[in-house]
């Protein structure tokens, strides 16, 4: 009776075998060896360890007691936690430990040695300072082999971890196997399978070996790893040798880890399958000529490293590979995922012999010297595939078409990911030539960055107009407070402003926010009232632009007014000064999806006068023509985004002109009070039609000139003598800047 070792017979080996077969034969018999033949003999601890002998349909349990080896056949041994041994030798047998201590002598080929048998180890540790852990073998011609379940253990080996031979299996949970010595192979399988869950497999060599067991017939090796790591300290985490055939299942955030950088050597012409799902890998496939190896990314799998003479790659589903240098690959099937060319500035080149699918190339090109990543379908290309190539702030410097794609021919079809690619303030199409696709030096229109520049230095006029309003706006009826003393007030408002997209595509969508608090007092002197005020307010615009970039104003102010009003004729003047401090967030989302960042800081001046005259009629009814006159100037402005890319806006101004009316009724309320419910329109003008800014030195013009009309409805009260209320909604379309709405509510308290 002999065990098979699990490696191909070589004299070496063989000389192995037959040292082991002789080892086992002298345990079997050795003369301090206690015989059991009874079905439910045991022994406890005693003050002389022993060693035993199973004879067949015998049955022993260590009933937490300390041992000598252990050899059994055709028996069932148990070891109860507590208990304490040295190597096992098992021939179909069923062997059960649990908590417990197996230590092999010195002289033993393994701790545990199951041929043809059952073993299950639990919360134990198995361990071997001058060979292996644990084998799972067979018999001679057996096709039965050992399945050998772990759970919660470890297995220390110095050569193997562990092994298994042809129709052996491994089953690893919450274990960790390990070989220390520098040649030491995690697990060998030798037409063997291993499972591992959450477990860890370490080698001072390899973490796995792959080879064949030659007197079975069988070729084919299994691996799968769920939530485990493979680590060779100094070599590969997976070995192939031996002409074997490897499938090998890495799964569920399992690991790979070659202490050569390796994550896969296929060699001695093996045939390897490795299917990574779910999984982030760091490391190189590496194929020996005359041997075979298909890779597969599934569910997420990421892999970065490099493929070196591999037959076929896919990448599916939100799957990607990442290059770290110049990589080949047979045939590259695309089912949804990515390849990405590895670091920005390192340029790799990909060859493949055929190419299909759909998918997404990630690219990277220096557009100041031309420098590329380059995919090269040395054959037929098939498929709809997308370039992804990465944006710059930075211009293009030349005007030169760069290749990214050659093929030798097929139907494949490439477009860029969004259709353009931006490049400092401009982007940039695709083209083909012939089987080559090529960078288009013609400018599209201009980039996402420049979009979110224009958009940004335009927002300072729409920020300051939904501030600065017109009297009745802001204050509400003063007429209300005629003969009054000091007053508070305080206003909230907010707006939406529509920009329309200009020569430049820079349009933009606008919601503010903000509130004035003020206070004033009576003057005197002249005909009419005057009244003198000071406000303060802060209000926060939020733009939404194209790509998903996004702005921020901040708006703080400080501002005086000054306000007049006749009652005998009607005629009254409004006017206000304010002063801003403007602080600009700038989050731009590029054409291949990366962000860009900036922010800067501004001051604007801001004035305005109005005049009008509040005419009475019967019945309580009133119509109020007015006109009036607003002009901003904002500080001229420069500063850089995180992508290169430089901007500069020149000092910007405004000019705008008003004329409007609004129609009401007071009405006395039985309380005391007056309501005062009106409807106004008018049409105002933008005048000022040149707000230069300036990206890497390229020219764009900000004209918001135009005209639009505004319609707006609202409601003034006297609640008391004291205090008075007012509420309107507002709405107006025009040329350049719609606003869909804008809603103001206000408060007065009079002394």
């Amino acid at each position: 009776m002999s065990i098979v070792f699990n490696f191909k017979p070589s004299p070496l080996s063989l000389a192995l075998k037959a040292n082991a077969v002789t080892l086992l034969m002298l345990v079997a018999h050795a003369a301090d060896a206690r015989v059991i033949t009874k079905p439910d003999d045991f022994v406890v601890p005693g003050p002389t360890p022993d060693a035993f002998e199973l004879k067949p349909g015998s049955g022993f349990t260590v009933k937490g007691a300390v041992t000598k080896n252990i050899s059994s056949q055709s028996a069932t041994l148990t070891l109860d936690p507590g208990s304490s041994t040295q190597d096992i030798t098992a021939y179909t047998s069923t062997v059960r430990i649990d908590g417990s201590d197996v230590i092999a002598r010195s002289t033993a080929n393994a701790a545990v040695q199951a041929s043809d048998s059952n073993v299950f180890i639990t919360n134990s540790n198995i361990l071997n300072k001058n060979g292996s852990g644990l084998v799972a073998g067979r018999q001679d011609g057996s096709k039965e082999g050992s399945k050998i379940k772990v759970v919660n253990s470890t297995i220390t080996g110095t050569q193997r971890g562990a092994s298994a031979s042809a129709y052996s299996v491994l089953d690893l949970v919450d274990t960790k196997v390990q070989a220390t010595g520098a040649t030491g192979v995690g697990i060998a399988l030798f037409s063997g399978q291993a499972y591992a869950t959450n477990s860890q497999i370490v080698g001072g060599q390899n973490g796995v070996q792959m080879g064949i067991d030659g007197s079975s017939g069988v070729l084919g090796n299994r691996l799968v790893l769920d939530g485990s790591s493979v680590e060779g300290k100094s070599g590969a985490a997976i070995f192939t040798r031996q002409g074997s055939n490897a499938d090998i299942q890495v799964r569920n955030g399992s690991n790979l880890i070659g202490g050569n950088g390796n994550l896969l050597e296929v060699t001695g012409g093996s045939t390897a399958n490795l299917n990574v799902d779910s999984s982030s890998l760091f490391g190189d496939v590496v194929v020996e000529d005359g041997s075979q190896a298909k890779v597969q990314l599934n569910n997420g799998a990421f892999l970065t490293g490099q493929l070196k003479n591999v037959a076929e790659l896919s990448v599916n589903e939100a799957s990607k590979w990442v290059l770290v240098g110049n990589s080949n690959v047979d045939a590259l099937k695309m089912g949804g995922g990515a390849v990405e060319f590895g670091a920005p500035n390192a340029f790799y080149q990909l060859d493949v012999k055929s190419l299909d699918g759909n998918g997404t190339f990630i690219m990277h090109t220096d557009f100041s010297t031309n420098q590329t990543d380059f995919l090269n379908v040395q054959g037929k290309a098939e498929g709809n595939h997308s370039l992804l190539l990465a944006a710059t702030g930075s211009e293009l410097a030349k005007g030169e078409p760069i290749k990214v794609v050659h093929t030798e021919g097929g139907d494949a079809q490439f477009a860029l990911a969004g259709g353009t690619v931006d490049i400092g303030a401009y982007d940039y199409g695709l083209k083909k030539e012939g089987t080559d696709w090529l960078l288009d030096p013609s400018r599209r229109g201009t980039s996402t960055t420049a979009h979110s520049v224009l958009a940004l230095f335009n927002s300072a006029p729409t920020v300051l107009y939904g501030e600065m309003s017109i009297l009745r706006t802001r204050m509400g009826e003063l007429r209300f407070s005629e003969g009054a003393g000091n007053g508070m007030w305080m206003r909230s408002y907010g707006n939406k402003f529509d920009v329309a997209a200009n020569d430049n595509g820079a349009g933009y969508t606008q919601n503010q926010k903000g509130f004035t608090i003020g206070a004033d007092a009576p003057l005197s002197g002249g005909d009419g009232q005057w009244i003198a005020g000071v406000m303060a307010g802060h209000s926060v615009s939020d733009l939404s632009l194209n790509r998903g970039s996004s702005g921020e104003v901040k708006s703080y102010y400080v501002g005086g007014y000054a306000t007049w009003m006749d009652a005998e004729s009607g005629l009254y003047f409004d006017g206000v000064a304010k002063l801003n401090r403007l602080h600009t967030d700038n989050n731009v989302t590029m054409s291949d999806g990366k962000k860009a960042k900036g922010n800067y800081e501004q001051n604007a001046v801001g004035a305005s006068a109005e005049f009008g005259r509040h005419i009475k009629l019967d019945d309580g009814f009133f119509v109020e023509p007015y006109g009036q006159l607003s002009a901003t100037i904002t500080q001229a402005q420069s500063y850089d985004l995180t992508n290169g890319l430089h901007a500069k806006g020149d000092r910007s101004s405004s000019v705008v002109g008003k004329l409007g009316v609004t129609a009401g009724k007071n009405i006395q309320l039985d309380s005391g009070g007056i309501l005062q419910p009106y409807l106004r329109t008018a049409v105002a003008h933008e005048f000022d039609q040149s707000n230069k800014v300036f990206i890497n030195d390229q020219s764009f013009n900000n004209d918001l000139s135009g005209s639009r009309i505004e319609l707006a409805a609202g409601v003034a009260m006297a609640v008391s003598e004291n205090v008075k209320l007012h509420a309107d909604i507002e709405t107006s379309q025009g040329k350049k800047i719609d606003q869909p709405w804008g809603v103001n509510f206000g408060v007065r308290y009079d002394f």
